[in-house]
């Protein structure tokens, strides 16, 4: 474990256009060594972070971390429309830009006790677990994936509560008191029923305040069926946008004067006309060439109206799983609206490098404060840790040889950074007269 002794340069560089959100400047101080500690730690959650710190007079003590990161009175609400403002200008003028809307499940098998955690089947493990449900929007470009927003999905038991109150309840009540406490198990029933929201509502929420700030003026959304909704793509197509969604193959849509499932139309155009689908060449976000088979008409579907319906194979024999893709650009061509689609990835991208990277799934603090602050500032930490330039040894084996940088050099660079710090802190402390010993009991205390 390397010992952290002061913030690195680069790190330091990034966390100042977020001075101000910071009464405080030794609260800020605090924030920039967790900042570190999410990128640099192997242990990434706070007792982790503060015990790789040197602690001098109090400074790198856990208690003194949590304080100032998680019960300070910095402007938590602020970070994430600030973090937008910084990223916007850094954005503009590097070509297309798509916003993607998704989520995600942040895993904590260990801690029940968390905001947002419930144990439930996970879809993807295949098994019970317990996790957070976390609604992410991110935006990215050929060269940047940066995330926008998180939110915590609080988790509905209503269905829980509900049978608790049939079970409890009684024909006659004999004194106020019992009346009165059933009264406000009822109100907290209904309470819970109002702050409970879908996560097609989060997502709503999240593209209203983004279309208010008005950050991302020409940016696109693309984002699945898992968020899709009438109200969104209504929200999207009223700021002068566009949005791009995969739908299930069992919609509607108005085919031959009769409503027919998607996937009954593509079945009866491969087998009755199959030329209708054309070959298409796609350049995709990631750079790479992939040729398509694909079919678009304009047409109706139910609840949405008029939209392009795009019927996507990736096979010449048409014998694959077809991809059923919608948008509101009634004047694209398939082509167009498939190289948008391949931009919606990039949440996939940085839910990994967020998991791995910076520490998303980390977090062992409990209440709805904390746990929010610490998606933000992992949030920050992703962005920052793509802004770091490339540094160490080259080779032709690895992507960066090629001009390509990748997570783990950038990684490697704010490591070099910290190690710089540390030798010369050992350095200092040798010039003072210290010995190996007294110094290793600094860095490490027995």
């Amino acid at each position: 474990m390397l010992p952290l002794i002061a913030v690195p340069p680069t790190i330091a560089k990034q966390l100042a256009q977020y001075r101000q959100l910071f009464c405080r400047a030794a609260g800020f101080e605090q924030v920039s060594r967790y900042v570190t500690g999410l990128l640099l730690s192997a242990n990434k959650t706070l007792q982790g972070v503060a015990a790789q710190w040197l602690s001098t007079e109090g400074i790198g003590s856990r208690r003194a971390m949590h304080a100032a990161v998680f019960e300070a009175g910095w402007n938590s609400s602020g970070l994430m429309p600030q973090h937008r403002s910084i990223i916007a200008s850094q954005h503009r003028g590097q070509g297309r830009e798509v916003i993607s809307l998704d989520w995600t499940l942040a895993h904590h098998d260990w801690g029940k006790q968390i905001f947002g955690v419930k144990r439930s089947y996970d879809y993807v493990q295949h098994r019970m677990s317990c996790f957070q449900t976390v609604v992410t929007a991110t935006i990215a470009n050929r060269s940047l994936i940066d995330g926008i927003e998180v939110v915590v999905q609080l988790p509905d038991f209503s269905g829980a509560e509900r049978e608790y109150l049939k079970m409890t309840a009684k024909p006659n009540y004999e004194s106020l008191e019992q009346v009165r406490e059933r009264l406000s198990e009822l109100l907290h029933y209904h309470k819970n029923r109002l702050q409970y929201r879908k996560r097609t509502e989060i997502a709503v929420e999240i593209v209203r305040e983004i279309e208010t700030e008005g950050q991302f003026s020409t940016t696109d959304y693309a984002f699945d069926n898992g968020v899709l909704t009438r109200e969104l793509t209504e929200l999207i197509e009223s700021s002068g946008k566009h949005g791009f969604s995969e739908i299930e193959s069992s919609r509607n849509t108005l085919w031959n004067d009769q409503w027919q499932r998607v996937d009954a139309v593509e079945r009866a155009l491969r087998q009755e006309h199959p030329e209708s689908f054309r070959p298409i060449l796609v350049q995709c976000r990631n750079g790479e060439t992939k040729q398509i088979w694909a079919f678009t008409k304009v047409v109706r579907l139910k609840k949405f109206g008029r939209k392009r319906l795009v019927m996507v194979h990736e096979t010449e024999d048409l014998q694959d799983a077809p991809r059923f893709l919608l948008t509101d650009a009634l004047h694209w061509e398939s082509g167009r609206v498939m190289q948008t689609w391949s931009y919606r990835w990039s949440c996939e991208v940085f839910h990994e490098v967020s998991k791995q990277m910076t520490g998303l799934e980390s977090a062992q603090v409990r209440n709805q404060e904390a746990v929010n602050r610490h998606f933000r500032l992992s949030c920050v930490a992703q962005s920052i840790l793509q802004r770091t330039p490339c540094s160490g040894a080259r080779s032709e084996r690895f992507q960066f040889a090629q001009g390509r940088q990748t997570t783990g050099q950038k990684l490697h660079t704010l490591t070099r950074q910290a190690l710089e710090d540390l030798v010369q802190f050992i350095l200092t402390q040798f010039t003072q007269g210290q010995t190996g010993t007294q110094i290793l009991q600094i860095l490490m205390p027995g």
